[in-house]
């Protein structure tokens, strides 16, 4: 029986190539000279220092040029409130998101089961197998998928006779 598998996945060599593009962009930028500001890929994600607001903000910007120009959806960051960590200084931390949530997970499968195509959808930790006896179908949920515009980036993967 077809199938193939919904995940959302962020790749990280290219995370790492976009912050240290940002990061290099931020040391030569003559409106960052004497700022003090940087970009650094943590184990917790994104990490956006400076010594004003108004440079963090620019520095977040960008940041997410160069994620966009590497191909990495602004979708797969969250979190990065501006928050004052001492000393007149700001940061902003970004978190990724890798792999689907549970309730984006029961609220994808609700959506799918809501096409009414002749198809299983079952969740499997972080992500979804979709199954069915025609592969017509299978494509057919791809397209209904890609429509939605979902919080999350994802990816269609495994797609098996």
């Amino acid at each position: 029986m077809p199938s193939f598998d919904i995940v959302s996945q962020v790749d990280m060599q290219e995370v790492r190539n976009a912050v240290d593009q940002a990061s290099r962009e931020i040391v030569n930028r003559y409106d960052f000279k004497g700022t003090s500001s940087t970009v650094k890929l943590t184990d917790d994600g994104i990490v956006v220092e400076s010594d004003s607001d108004g440079r963090l903000a620019a520095a977040v910007d960008v940041l997410k040029t160069k994620l966009v120009k590497r191909s990495v959806s602004l979708k797969s960051i969250g979190g990065g409130e501006p928050k004052e960590i001492g000393g007149g200084r700001y940061q902003a931390t970004f978190n990724l998101n890798q792999g689907i949530a549970q309730d984006a997970a029961k609220e994808l499968t609700k959506f799918i089961k809501d096409e009414k195509l002749k198809v299983q959808v079952a969740i499997q930790g972080d992500q979804l197998r979709v199954s069915g006896k025609k592969r017509d179908d299978l494509q057919d949920v791809i397209a209904a998928v890609k429509g939605l515009d979902f919080r999350l980036p994802l990816q269609y993967i495994n797609f098996r006779d």
